[in-house]
């Protein structure tokens, strides 16, 4: 679900609470916590614009201020959202970093799992800003913390179509 779609109400402090604990189920080899989530309250999404903008203007010297605001009403998206970051650092010993990875996310399909089960639209973003210095800057980020992607939950505006998804033969082989 696109983000542009989610719109009040969002979910109250007990189903953020649980969209939240979803997270905390999934596969974590060694048990190390390899990701976190940071919550982006309303009253502080001006910053995450702000990045947003300036990310677009770093990248596009030619940004029309059509784009560059465009690029800023993205942080406005969705009532509840979340950055979800994995952290891949050797603080967390040697469990490899792509297991780590996976361990973000299965958190991650856990809590879109959970929101649709609350009756809320939810879905990912990510984008070129995701990468950007400033961005890192905000979220003060460590050097071993790596952003993977926004959560959007809220209700859901308007509705689009589902797209077809592929058959398991596709996908599928045997050994």
């Amino acid at each position: 679900m696109s983000p542009k779609r989610l719109v009040d109400p969002g979910p109250d402090p007990a189903q953020i609470e649980k969209i939240l604990g979803a997270a905390g189920a999934a596969p974590d080899h060694g048990r190390l916590n390899p990701w976190r989530l940071i919550l982006i309250p309303p009253e502080r999404r001006h910053l995450l614009g702000a990045v947003f903008a300036e990310a677009l203007i770093e990248r596009d010297g030619e940004a029309t201020e059509v784009q560059i605001e465009e690029a800023r009403s993205k942080a406005f998206r969705g009532p509840l959202l979340v950055m979800v970051v994995a952290r891949l650092g050797p603080e967390l010993g040697e469990t490899h970093p792509r297991e780590r990875l996976i361990s973000a996310g299965c958190a991650v399909q856990n809590m879109l799992l959970v929101a649709h089960a609350l009756g809320f639209g939810a879905g990912l973003a990510s984008g070129k800003a995701l990468y950007s210095p400033q961005m890192r800057r905000l979220f003060s980020l460590t050097e071993h913390e790596e952003p993977l992607c926004f959560l959007s939950a809220g209700t859901v505006q308007t509705s689009k179509s589902s797209r077809p998804r592929p058959l398991t033969a596709g996908y599928t082989s045997t050994l």
